[in-house]
């Protein structure tokens, strides 16, 4: 299970622990404004804001387990295992799948408002990155 705290007293300040006694090889990634973001559900994103953050580069996708935005957005996914619930596909919302869900987020949001609009129509969906990796319990 990973921890976060966030201090806020005139400046906003966001820290982690990343729990875990093996290494994915993860590293500091920087995406580009022009980064191609393909979703498997949605229209792929190819303008969007940069961020940078924590992650492991998965053949050139950045699977981040938590990021910045240049607006100064940021955002962190959680383990939290036995407790994440994700869905099928359902018409009518965007679906994305958990890797996904930071930079589908960082991507389009420069506020926490904005962040809020998209969540309101977002339904994370249960699928993997790739057959040699599970569906991440986030939180």
């Amino acid at each position: 299970m990973c921890s976060s705290i966030i201090f806020s007293p005139k400046d906003h300040y966001f820290g982690r622990n990343l729990d875990l006694e093996i290494t994915f090889g993860q590293q500091v990634i920087i995406t580009p404004r022009d980064y191609v973001f393909k979703f498997r559900d949605m229209p792929e994103i190819d303008h969007h804001y940069a961020m940078v953050g924590i992650a492991l580069n998965a053949g050139g996708y950045p699977l981040y387990f938590d990021a910045a935005n240049e607006k100064g957005l940021g955002m962190g996914g959680l383990n939290y295992p036995d407790n994440a619930i994700y869905y099928d596909v359902k018409e009518g919302k965007d679906n994305i799948a958990s890797f996904e869900f930071i930079p589908w987020i960082l991507s389009q949001a420069a506020t926490v408002e904005e962040a809020k609009k998209l969540l309101a129509k977002i339904n994370i969906t249960k699928k993997n990155f790739s057959d040699k990796m599970h569906v991440s319990p986030l939180h």
